[in-house]
């Protein structure tokens, strides 16, 4: 594990890095968020949210995430694209949580005819089959993406530390080199950094593939952090793209 160690406070983090090339020719710098569906307890949660969404609409940073409106997950949605508009994100949603992570404002209907929120709240919507199919492509937008394009998690549950193990686990195994960094709000993540650091002393994680994670107490830190981190891996072996399941 790998502690961004920057103080700095601004919103903007070196947009020559993060912006899309007049010509067209550099891809768009995305963001994939893993995030609980749930707003928890403590308000500094939603908030770290927001305040994500608003570094990224400084540094136009795309946002790919799970699709939901509730909770952190639709709080960074509907604060991104109210300041940088519906263009600038991505849900994709497996059609078994879309009657989980919903609210009243799923009143649009794709080309299957099934619900999904407004675009102009909640930005594109894709519903897939399977939570294998989702995290695919969210993955495979991330890998695709311009330069500081990566994955953050904020607070959340059983599925998003699953999502974060996951992503991990493809970069330990050569699959992609994108960052990915833990938005370690009040200490929600130590407990995951702590049993990290006891796979190492008890041998069940490499000691170079521990900062394949890395943490930031805020956003502009995360995102930072995604864009100058160098992955150092020690690798077992290499299976060169995202399993297609």
């Amino acid at each position: 594990m790998a502690t961004n160690g920057s103080s700095a406070a601004a919103s903007q983090v070196n947009p020559s890095e993060t912006t899309v090339a007049d010509n067209g020719t550099t891809p768009r710098t995305k963001i994939c968020v893993y995030c609980g569906a749930s707003a928890g307890y403590n308000p500094a949660h939603m908030e770290a949210a927001r305040q994500l969404a608003r570094v990224m609409a400084a540094n136009k940073i795309a946002l790919v995430y799970g699709g939901g409106t509730v909770g952190l997950m639709g709080e960074v949605a509907k604060t991104l694209v109210a300041l940088s508009g519906p263009d600038w994100a991505h849900g994709i949603i497996p059609e078994a949580l879309v009657k989980y992570e919903r609210d009243g404002t799923y009143q649009s209907v794709d080309a299957n005819e099934m619900q999904i929120p407004e675009e102009s709240v909640y930005g594109r919507t894709t519903v897939v089959k399977d939570m294998h199919t989702r995290k695919r492509m969210m993955a495979q937008e991330v890998i695709a993406g311009g330069p500081g394009s990566g994955f953050i998690a904020l607070s959340g549950g059983f599925g998003t530390i699953e999502e974060v193990l996951e992503t991990t686990t493809w970069v330990q195994l050569g699959i992609h080199e994108r960052g990915i960094c833990l938005l370690n709000i009040d200490g929600f993540f130590d407990g995951i950094l702590a049993w990290v650091r006891r796979a190492v002393d008890e041998g069940f994680i490499k000691g170079g593939n521990a900062d394949i994670l890395v943490t930031a107490s805020t956003a502009e830190e995360a995102v930072r952090a995604l864009q100058y981190l160098e992955v150092s891996l020690d690798l077992s072996e290499s299976i060169g793209e995202v399993p297609a399941w």
